[in-house]
């Protein structure tokens, strides 16, 4: 509530003389969120004290305020039950203290305590461990704010179509739990989009157990896409490569990328791969090249041209995979060429 009588001016004047004392940057406050200084009630001191009883310094207190301001509009009575539900999953109060400081938005949003309870109590049934609930406290916060009826119903739908797929009671679990934390965001979709998705997969001629290989290619994000996007991007891949439902069916299942990115993205790196020469046909042979953002692939070309390696008349395996991947292929491809060629029959040269 905005006010301005001057009871409100003075009680702001008491806001900036306690985050003054605090050597906190009222600057950067103002910049961020204003609106936080013209509160008639704030609570500095008291959520000052409550991070220093868990071991925060000065710095750190003031650190934690600039990047929330909002914090100080918290009562001390809820950032209390926040510092207990969190300590259900944090080590210690150095832990805790290091999250909120890293991801204070998370901490700091108190109104649905209750929720959040529950799910975090319902998440370490379900066998989660403590760091990936913490992960998703601070990366995913919004699968807390579900009341958690909602929670249960979409991994019942999951490990309903896992069995109905073909997959085992005896790893419905693990799989249940790798999903979850590959992807938490899954459970903000509806049991009906999952079952949509899945639908759209069968009427495509996916068999149950590429369905299920898929779904874990895809670590789930399957469940965050439509048919329609689906359908079109599908659509698209089979006219650029010129191929058969079968031998598109094939290259999805090589590279899921195909179903799941847009069709304008991937228009934009299939153009900037034949930018740099590649041809439709090496394309095709190795898809996953699609799965690398534009400025990677010509990143990757750039220091295997480096080399002498020429990605045009080669196949497109060394340009693929993770950071790290790639960097053992330039490894391997480094050490081969100043490796020196040595021949064991040649003769040897000694001189007399």
């Amino acid at each position: 509530s905005y006010t301005t009588d001057a009871k409100s001016r003075e009680g702001n004047k008491k806001t900036l003389e306690n985050l003054y004392s605090l050597s906190v940057d009222i600057t950067k406050i103002r910049r961020l969120k204003e609106w936080v200084l013209l509160q008639d009630v704030a609570y500095v001191k008291e959520i000052a004290g409550i991070l220093q009883e868990m071991g925060a310094d000065e710095t750190t207190v003031a650190n934690i305020i600039e990047r929330c301001p909002e914090a100080i509009l918290h009562t001390p009575e809820e950032i209390k039950s926040q510092r207990a539900l969190w300590q259900l999953v944090c080590q210690n109060e150095k832990q805790l203290i290091k999250l909120i400081e890293q991801f204070p938005e998370s901490f700091f949003t108190t109104e649905y305590q209750q929720n959040q309870k529950a799910n975090i109590l319902f998440f370490q049934e379900l066998g989660l461990k403590n760091n990936i609930i913490t992960r998703f406290l601070t990366s995913a916060p919004n699968i807390f704010y579900n009341p958690v009826e909602k929670n249960k119903n979409v991994i019942e739908t999951l490990q309903r179509n896992y069995l109905n797929l073909g997959g085992s009671e005896a790893n419905k679990k693990i799989w249940i739990l790798k999903l979850l934390s590959q992807n938490p965001f899954i459970l903000l979709n509806t049991s009906t989009a999952i079952q949509d998705n899945l639908e759209f997969l069968r009427k495509n001629d996916f068999t149950d157990q590429e369905v299920l290989q898929l779904l874990s290619k895809l670590k789930g994000f399957i469940f965050q896409l439509n048919s329609t996007t689906m359908q079109k991007s599908m659509l698209f891949s089979k006219n650029i490569f010129k191929c058969s439902d079968q031998e598109l069916k094939q290259l999805v299942l090589k590279c899921p990328a195909l179903l799941y990115y847009s069709v304008p993205i991937l228009e934009e790196r299939l153009k900037g791969l034949l930018k740099e020469g590649i041809s439709i046909a090496q394309i095709r042979e190795t898809p996953m090249v699609l799965e690398l953002t534009t400025q990677i692939v010509q990143y990757r070309i750039k220091k295997l041209s480096a080399l002498g390696y020429d990605i045009k008349s080669g196949n497109l395996e060394s340009l693929n995979g993770t950071k790290k991947d790639f960097e053992v292929t330039y490894g391997k491809i480094q050490s081969k060429k100043e490796r020196p060629i040595f021949n064991p029959v040649a003769p040897l040269h000694i001189e007399d």
